[in-house]
């Protein structure tokens, strides 16, 4: 290219000005590229967040595997027929996600969320020993167990294996603890009049309220009677259906009276003492075909006698008298 003959010839400096702001842009990419593998950015990163003895990297695999955003937002990707995760760990806490996770058919009430805070080293490690302080410190979790509490989900119950529930939650605690920068935006709920924004007659309490050691309906309830308020007040129908059918559990159907295949290849009669039993300490004869740990221990929630009308419910599933 030449200049016009009788006029200003600028084809130098122009050419000049293109080469310094390309060695300019050339100078940002590099002093970007170089910042972005620096570890004082106050970020947070995934290989030093962990949930007991659980990474966020295995539990970033773990949601990735079940194809968790084929449902869920998080981060602002993934879609939108589930809520967005973003920050759930933040705003329901582990206890919650402790129960939920394994049943996720079902909405966690009150007990089912106590439950797991019987682990000294959670309650440690979020301080709150009782449910009442954790629905305090964890309004999240408030909300979602006096709205829905005891009722069921649109989400399916996934079958983790052992150790897939902990390294999810230490990824859902990792994605909670990113600077985000204000997402995802806060929801206006305000005004909304359809059945799950708003709390269910009688269920709120029910769900919310622990199941105290002692209480009992009423005098003249009958046994099963109560124990079939029982096992919908803790949340065991989350994971146990009253026919044959398997949810995260065994169906309770015909349970009673049957022959149970334990995982070390015995087996054992179900009867008074054997479901007592698995109440009490679920682990110590774990049904073959399921991992150990799945189900907590209702010990510490439970006293002999509400134990005893839970039983005689289950009785009544398999035709037996109370």
């Amino acid at each position: 290219m030449t200049c016009a003959p009788g006029k200003p010839c600028e084809e130098g400096r122009k050419r000049r000005n293109a080469f310094a702001i390309l060695a300019l842009m050339a100078i940002i990419f590099i002093l970007l590229s170089v910042a972005s593998f620096l570890k004082s950015r106050n970020q947070a990163i995934p290989g030093a967040v962990s949930y007991g003895p659980h990474g966020a990297v295995d539990g970033k695999r773990v949601f990735q595997a079940y194809n968790c955003m084929g449902c869920h937002t998080i981060l602002g990707n993934g879609a939108y027929l589930g809520p967005d995760l973003t920050n759930i760990y933040q705003t329901a806490g582990p206890a919650w996600l402790e129960a939920f996770l394994p049943s996720a058919g079902g909405w966690p009430t009150g007990p089912a969320v106590q439950v797991h805070l019987q682990r000294p080293e959670l309650a440690e490690a979020i301080g709150a020993s009782s449910l009442d302080d954790y629905l305090k410190r964890y309004p999240g979790a408030a909300e979602r167990v006096h709205r829905r509490g005891g009722t069921i989900s649109h989400m399916p119950n996934l079958q983790f294996r052992p150790n897939e529930v902990g390294q999810l939650i230490a990824f859902l605690k990792y994605t909670s603890e990113m600077n985000t920068e204000g997402w995802p935006p806060r929801p206006r709920v305000d005004g909304l009049t359809f059945s799950l924004a708003t709390p269910m007659p009688g269920i709120a309490d029910a769900a919310a309220t622990p199941v105290a050691a002692g209480s009992s309906a009423s005098a003249t309830t009958a046994p099963a009677a109560q124990g079939e308020q029982l096992v919908k007040a803790s949340g065991c129908t989350a994971c146990h259906a009253s026919d044959t059918t398997k949810l995260v559990g065994p169906g309770w159907g015909g349970l009673y009276g049957s022959q149970v295949t334990l995982a070390d290849g015995t087996s054992v009669q179900a009867d008074d003492a054997y479901l007592a039993a698995s109440i009490r300490t679920p682990d110590a004869q774990v049904a073959s075909g399921y991992a150990p740990g799945t189900m907590p221990s209702y010990a510490s929630l439970l006293d002999d006698g509400q134990i005893e009308t839970i039983v005689a419910y289950l009785r009544t599933l398999s035709g037996e008298g109370q």
